[in-house]
């Protein structure tokens, strides 16, 4: 058991200590456009290079409204907004018509019908071999005349300065993607505890700090805010390539990725802002429709991942409480380590660092999606989501 006791310890604490030094010392490297120098317009002697934005929507009444009136208050001179309705069955419709219908009118009555338009689209049918969003988002693509593509989705809010800091700091950098990692609004300690949960294993597993790097293979990817390039989108194959892939957004960043495009991801404080769940079974049940396609829809990945989230997050807890003696410095140093992540995420998220004493409960919630979504998928034959059933089958030949 001494032996169990060490080994294990000892991998802990190189796993954990290695990955917050590489944070410590990669982490400046991203840069924040929230920042006082970014507060600029795009260097172009053309001009603002025009953005077209592209919001898919299936019943999103409760945010759509509020989605779109901040985007129809950016202060950028030159960028569209293209919504596209996805079969929605409550009064999403009716709220998109009517915002197109007053946005229209108050653009003619200031003698500007022809700029900044919002443009609606209504899908009543789903193409086979299709996700509903990335049909979605390719169709308002398609639409779209700007230089710029944005992806957002329906229920964001974006601050007047966001997307004129966002294209002012990818025309700087000569960058073809650019993701802004959006503030999220929480509002019940299990929200608290989940996201940091989530934020933790975020830096453990996916280094933001490597996404710059050509050399290396880490991507990122966020639906809150993908801004690409037309041109490089239309050099990955646009979302043709991502018909049937659930983890659209990281999937486009590994295409970009992988065809030597210039990628960037950035903070922005509060430039943008989601609340992506309501309570701590809601971070779940999101969670629930993604784990086991991020995972292949392998089984055999998913065991072992359980395994892995079990070893390396509750393991350093019970050793620090059932080791003696020294064997229980390793543990503490993985602790250390890990309470160093909550601290550093901290002073961007709002989280709380002290939410790392829950950590042992956010991480059986963790498991507990993951093996939900493999359950759930294998027993329903494919993923169930807003009414819409995707066949496995499809979905695994669709995969990225």
């Amino acid at each position: 058991m001494a032996y169990f006791y060490w080994t294990a310890g000892i991998i802990l604490a190189l796993a954990w200590f290695s990955r917050i030094v590489d944070a410590a010392r990669g982490m400046p490297s991203v840069a924040d456009i929230s920042r006082p120098e970014w507060n600029r317009n795009p260097v172009s002697s053309a001009g603002d290079p025009r953005v077209s934005i592209i919001v898919p929507a299936r019943n999103e009444e409760q945010d759509i409204e509020a989605c779109l009136t901040s985007l129809l208050r950016l202060d950028y001179e030159n960028y569209e907004v293209i919504a596209v309705n996805d079969r929605s069955t409550d009064r999403t419709r009716e709220i998109m018509d009517s915002m197109e219908s007053r946005f229209s009118q108050r653009q003619r009555e200031v003698g500007h019908p022809d700029k900044n338009l919002l443009r609606v689209i209504h899908h009543r049918e789903l193409p086979a071999g299709w996700l509903g969003k990335t049909h979605a988002m390719w169709t308002g693509a398609n639409e779209a005349g700007g230089e710029w593509l944005l992806f957002t989705d329906a229920d964001v809010l974006f601050k007047p300065d966001s997307v004129r800091r966002g294209v002012a700091y990818a025309e700087a950098e000569k960058a073809d993607h650019v993701v802004l990692f959006p503030q999220m609004i929480m509002q019940t300690p299990g929200e608290y505890m989940m996201i940091a949960f989530f934020q933790t294993m975020f830096v453990f597993g996916h280094r933001p700090w490597k996404v710059a790097d050509p050399k290396a293979r880490d991507h990122m990817g966020v639906g809150a805010f993908n801004l690409i390039r037309r041109s490089t989108y239309e050099a990955i194959g646009t979302h043709e390539m991502l018909r049937m892939e659930v983890v659209d957004d990281m999937k486009l960043g590994k295409l970009v990725k992988n065809a030597g495009f210039a990628q960037r991801n950035v903070f922005g404080g509060d430039l943008i802002s989601i609340r992506w769940a309501r309570g701590a079974m809601g971070v779940v049940d999101n969670l629930t429709k993604n784990f086991f396609a991020v995972l292949s829809f392998q089984c055999w990945r998913t065991v072992i991942s359980a395994f892995g989230l079990l070893f390396l997050n509750l393991l350093p807890f019970l050793g620090l409480c059932f080791a003696h003696g020294w064997q229980r410095l390793p543990y503490a140093i993985a602790l250390a380590s890990m309470f160093s992540i909550y601290v550093g995420m901290s002073w961007r998220s709002r989280v709380p660092a002290y939410y790392f004493l829950l950590h042992p409960v956010s991480t059986a919630l963790f498991i507990y999606a993951l093996l939900r979504s493999m359950v759930l998928t294998l027993r329903n034959d494919g993923i169930v989501w807003r009414g819409t059933k995707y066949p496995l089958e499809e979905l695994r030949k669709g995969m990225v």
